[in-house]
């Protein structure tokens, strides 16, 4: 894993990519349990979980010295919080 790390290019874009595929995968994921199990319905928690997984991916990339990934991580994140939160005021 860490050879294929350091192939990776540090550019906020690859990080940007990397922290807006991640939470997507695991929010369709949230969204297909939500939808298929009535006991979860009110389950926002998962869509949060989904999103709080960019933290430890931001945290592993500055461990090894990737800091633009990081930030384009880092700006991902935002970016779903904000999603998140207009989803739940509409």
């Amino acid at each position: 894993m860490n050879n294929q790390l350091h192939k990776l290019n540090n550019s906020v874009w690859v990080g940007l990519g990397i922290g807006l595929i991640l939470p997507a995968t695991l929010c369709s994921i949230a969204y297909f349990i939500i939808t298929h199990f009535v006991y979860l319905a009110k389950a926002d928690l998962l869509y949060i979980g989904g999103i709080a997984i960019n933290a430890y991916t931001m945290q592993y990339f500055f461990k090894y010295n990737k800091e633009n990934i990081g930030r384009g991580i880092l700006a991902a994140t935002f970016l779903c919080a904000f999603v998140f939160f207009f989803y739940k005021v509409l």
